[in-house]
Parts: C-alpha cells; sequence; structure tokens
C-alpha cells in the first residue's frame, strides 16, 4: 500500500503587527508566522527591474545559475557564475533569454555575500547601501542580536531547496509572490537529511517508493505577497518557489548566547558549538561499535538511542 500523506497546514497570518506584540504573542509559540501591515518603507513600490538595476549599480555578483527550477545543493545541479548586479537583475526576472550561460530559460538565483565571504556576514546596508536606504527593516530583536540582512533576487519559477538555519529569521517578501513550504524541526527523521538539507527535492510530488517516511512529515504552508514577513523559526525546515520574479531581504538574529555559536560562521547555518560537539562525540561511539559483533552492536546501538531519548527529548514540542 502507497504512503498517505498528512494534510498541509495553512500558517497563521496576524495583521497589523508590531514589536510588542510579535514579543509577546507570536515569538513564544516558536511557530512561523505571516505578519501583515508592516511598514517596510518606499522598497514595495520603488523596487521595479529598472529601479534595482539602476539604483544597484554594476558591481559584480557571484549568482546561481540552473537549467532546471529546481535547485539542489545536495548533487550541485547549478553553477556559480558573476554578472554585473544590473545584467542579473535583468535576466532574472526574463523568462526567457537573449543572452544565457547554459540555456534559453536558465533560472538565476542571488543570495548576497560579505564582501569578503570566509570573513564577513552579508549585510544588505553594506553591500547595497542605496537600496537599504528604501527598506525599514523590522526591528524586532535587540540591536547586538543582529547577524545578517541577506539580499535575495529569485527568477519566476525558481525551488530552492529544503533546510534549516540555526537562527531566527525574518523573511522579507518586497516584490514578487513567493510560495514557502515549511517542517517542523521534530519532523527531521522523516527528511531524509544530509547536513542541514533535505534530500527530498519536490515536496509536493515526492517518491515516496524512495522517501516512504516523508509520508509522515507535517507540512505547512503560506503565500507571501509583496510587502508580506515571514517569522521562520530556528530549526524549521523551509523550501521556497518563486510564483514570480522575486525580491526579498533575510533578516537573521542570534537568540542564544553569543557564544552558542560557531565564530566562523558568517552564512548562519552551521550547528551551535555544543550540538557540532555532541555530534563528534556521537561519530566516535558509533565507530567504536563497530568493534562489537553484529548481535551486539545492534543492541547496544538500540540501548544508545533509548538513552538519547530518554535524556534530551521534550515533551514541549509534542
Amino acid at each position: 500500500m502507497d504512503a498517505v500523506r498528512r494534510p498541509v497546514v495553512s500558517v497563521s497570518v496576524c495583521e497589523g503587527v508590531d514589536e510588542e506584540r510579535f514579543l509577546r504573542e507570536i515569538y513564544p509559540l516558536r511557530k512561523p508566522a505571516v505578519l501583515k501591515g508592516i511598514p517596510l518603507g518606499s522598497c514595495t513600490s520603488k523596487w521595479t527591474v529598472d529601479y534595482l538595476s539602476t539604483t544597484g549599480g554594476r558591481q559584480e555578483v557571484k549568482v546561481h545559475v540552473a537549467s532546471v527550477p529546481q535547485m539542489d545543493f545536495i548533487n550541485k545541479n547549478f553553477s556559480y557564475r558573476t554578472l554585473p548586479f544590473d545584467v542579473f537583475v535583468k535576466r532574472a526576472a526574463e523568462s526567457v533569454h537573449t543572452e544565457y550561460f547554459i540555456s534559453k530559460d536558465e533560472k538565476y538565483y542571488l543570495r548576497s555575500l560579505g564582501v569578503d565571504p570566509r570573513k564577513d556576514v552579508a549585510d544588505i546596508r553594506k553591500q547595497f547601501p542605496s537600496l537599504a536606504e528604501d527598506i525599514n527593516i523590522p526591528e524586532f530583536f535587540e540591536k547586538d542580536q543582529f547577524f545578517s540582512s541577506v539580499f535575495r533576487i529569485s527568477s519566476p519559477g525558481l525551488q530552492l531547496w529544503t533546510h534549516y538555519d540555526v537562527m531566527d529569521n525574518l523573511l522579507i517578501q518586497i516584490t514578487g509572490r513567493k510560495r514557502v513550504i515549511l517542517f517542523s524541526p521534530q519532523d527531521a527523521p522523516y527528511l531524509y537529511l544530509t547536513g542541514d538539507k533535505s534530500e527530498v527535492l519536490d515536496v509536493d510530488n515526492p517518491d515516496l517508493r524512495k522517501y516512504p517516511q516523508f509520508a509522515k512529515a507535517q507540512c505547512y504552508e503560506c503565500q507571501l505577497d509583496p510587502g508580506d514577513v515571514l517569522f521562520i523559526p530556528a530549526l524549521w525546515f523551509h523550501n521556497t518557489i518563486a510564483k514570480e520574479f522575486g525580491v526579498g531581504v533575510n533578516v537573521f538574529w542570534k537568540h542564544l548566547p553569543v557564544n552558542c555559536y560557531d565564530k566562523t560562521d558568517t552564512y548562519g547555518n552551521k550547528d551551535p558549538v555544543a550540538a557540532s560537539r555532541a555530534m563528534q562525540i556521537l561519530d566516535r561511539a558509533l565507530k567504536t561499535l563497530e568493534e562489537l559483533p553484529d548481535e551486539y552492536r545492534d543492541f547496544y546501538a538500540r540501548r544508545m538511542v533509548l538513552r538519547i531519548q530518554s535524556k534530551s527529548y521534550s515533551n514541549h514540542y509534542k
């Protein structure tokens, strides 16, 4: 019998949210929420293709280019190319290209980087200062918690891989409509993870013969219209599909004590220091189990799982 997927749950929508209401009613729930009616500045009316091209200038940007709409980070079905920003914006807005790298209908995606990605975080105020003047970023966190503001531009139809981030973030949709699909951190066992990314690319029509456990994952869904803001709590998996040429800004902040985070992380996706250390210890423990015969290895591995469940699983999220 084929696996039956669980019904999709709509992400809650909240109107007229300010900092006080966000911190009092929404943030403590640790669930995604679409926030409407937040004053974002002139960006929602100004940021046309022509305005972005002119104001953003001709600085070189590194972009993802793929011949298919579904980008796969695990198997790298895309290439990195460099273009002047104004040229990139015009190409990303097109459905069919006269100039291209791979094919006439190739897809483009920009995830802005720091000046030196090995040392610097993305910050729209530094990489695109003229455009940054047009946007009012919601200050729903303390200034010293700020980590990065990532400028994102997607071709129409582009779908990004399912992944999680280790920091809370606000996805600000400025132009275009975007569909977002999310999964709870508690559904990680069903997502076939490689690092922080899911192997399941087609979340609408997954291959349940190859990924049968995926049917157990509870899917949450929302559509972002221009001017909407999506709160994505840390560790929530998310997958985005640009329904149209879209421009957005992700704002990440450190909600845990600073020393919990990897100081070398400029992307905001490295696991917390303690989590990385625990995984390394687990890997060593599993290596040690290999010294035992199969029957004993199986027995003690199950005991380890039970101990982890009893000591670390939380009832709070059930």
